[in-house]
């Protein structure tokens, strides 16, 4: 049974040095996500939780692993819990939060990602950690090379996995829970209701789920102004989004691109504007990105330039604003941008810069989300493209239609030679079509 929104984290049975803990990082109250889920985890049951990207769903399967890792004496030579993240800016992140609220306790938790030296991450889980907390293409390297041990798991969660899905993930994760032992206690968190890729995943990993619905990826965010602009082209975004952080740009925002390419180009263009600006996107090595986000998080002020790598898994505090470069391609992947601003109840800004070319996805996208954006005018760097002058009920532009002539003309009848005749010879310099019945003449 969930617990009511005035419930404490006394309620939840944790452990005293969890409970310490949290007192330690002021957390509370449980979240809606933290009271629904922590009490059926401590039971043991498998979970399906639908829960939004910021609404605490962390701490909702770390607080419950490390309950039973607690209350569990037998204590075997490898790890007990197994969690699988998307990316590895999130499974740092998981990491960071594990030691955080096991910070009174003896127990462990080990990173196992890609960007990451392989033999030291094995002489590192020959320690013996209690939690693995990995992506799955690593954990599949270090699986088949034997360093990697599964068979103690007693708790597999799985965050965030219709991501998982859509990064082709979805055979590694399969292979990795067969590899954990039955019976064993799965937990498994989505944004969103995903397709049917992800209900096979759910009918394969999960024995009779508790199915928990409580914040959906469409659920509405108010403390977000969302809005769109629109823009000519690159040049003209390049030009408003100039304008954007020096006028208007007090404090952190992310600036989200499609791509590395894209990305890379507004982090010299930026840079030359003298703005602290750092850069982060799968072709970098790990060292570079976890000193990006390290240093961009210790500033008081600054811009993220990123791909959708970092749309998962950062967890700043007080970031001001989301830029959309680039539109996203999907109402997902623009729920997962804009999630970085607005966390924990504080106020956010999102803006998305809007050619002609990306106004029908902007609109595919707000009618996904069941909602429309605030449009906005950035008189201080004019263009020609304001939108478009008439829309459909959906969204999308009227399109011109083709004038319809009032009297057909007749089509022109072609002459057949008559029979017993050869048909003459073109003058010379004239073109003859094949639908004369005659080859175009050869020059000589």
């Amino acid at each position: 049974m969930p617990l009511s929104s005035e419930s404490t984290f006394n309620q939840l049975d944790l452990h005293e040095r969890l409970l310490k803990a949290l007192e330690e990082l002021s957390f509370e109250q449980p979240t809606q996500v933290q009271s629904a889920t922590i009490p059926a985890a401590i039971a043991g049951k498998d979970l399906y939780v639908i829960a939004q990207t910021g609404s605490g769903k962390t701490a909702a399967f770390v607080l419950p692993l490390l309950q039973r890792l607690l209350q569990d004496e037998s204590k075997p030579l490898a790890p007990r819990g197994f969690i699988l993240v998307p990316t590895r800016e999130l499974a740092r992140q998981v990491v960071k939060d594990i030691a955080s609220l096991a910070q009174f306790t003896f127990l462990k938790a080990e990173l196992v990602t890609g960007g990451e030296d392989f033999k030291v991450q094995a002489a590192r889980l020959r320690k013996n950690p209690d939690i693995v907390v990995a992506t799955p293409g690593r954990a599949l390297e270090q699986l088949a090379a034997g360093n990697l041990e599964l068979g103690s798991v007693q708790t597999l969660v799985l965050d965030e996995a219709d991501r998982m899905l859509d990064m082709g993930f979805s055979e590694d994760v399969t292979t990795l829970a067969e590899a954990c032992p039955q019976p064993r206690q799965t937990a498994l968190y989505s944004a969103t209701k995903g397709n049917r890729g992800l209900q096979r995943m759910i009918d394969s990993v999960l024995h009779e789920p508790d199915i928990l619905e409580l914040t959906s990826v469409r659920d509405d965010t108010p403390a977000i102004a969302q809005q769109v602009i629109p823009a000519d082209d690159n040049p003209h975004k390049e030009a408003m989004l100039k304008w954007l952080l020096v006028n208007q740009g007090e404090g952190k925002s992310i600036v989200f691109t499609n791509t590395r390419v894209a990305a890379d180009r507004l982090n010299g263009v930026l840079r030359a504007m003298d703005l602290r600006v750092y850069v982060l996107h799968g072709e970098k090595d790990q060292k570079e990105r976890n000193l990006a986000v390290e240093r961009f998080k210790q500033g008081q002020s600054g811009v993220l330039v990123a791909t959708d790598v970092a749309a998962r898994g950062l967890d700043i505090a007080e970031l001001d604003r989301v830029i959309n470069f680039d539109m996203p391609r999907s109402g997902d992947d623009y729920l997962h941008r804009v999630g970085r601003t607005g966390r924990a109840g504080a106020s956010g800004l999102a803006i998305s810069l809007i050619s002609p070319h990306e106004w029908n996805l902007m609109s595919s996208i707000e009618r996904y989300l069941r909602r429309q954006f605030e449009r906005r005018i950035l008189k201080e760097v004019p263009g020609s493209f304001k939108g478009p002058k008439k829309v459909k009920s959906s969204g999308k532009p009227v399109g011109a239609k083709k004038k319809k002539d009032d009297k057909k003309k007749p089509a022109a009848k072609s002459k057949k030679p008559k029979a017993g005749k050869r048909p003459s010879r073109p003058p010379q310099g004239q073109v003859v079509t094949s639908s004369d019945g005659l080859a175009p003449p050869k020059r000589k």
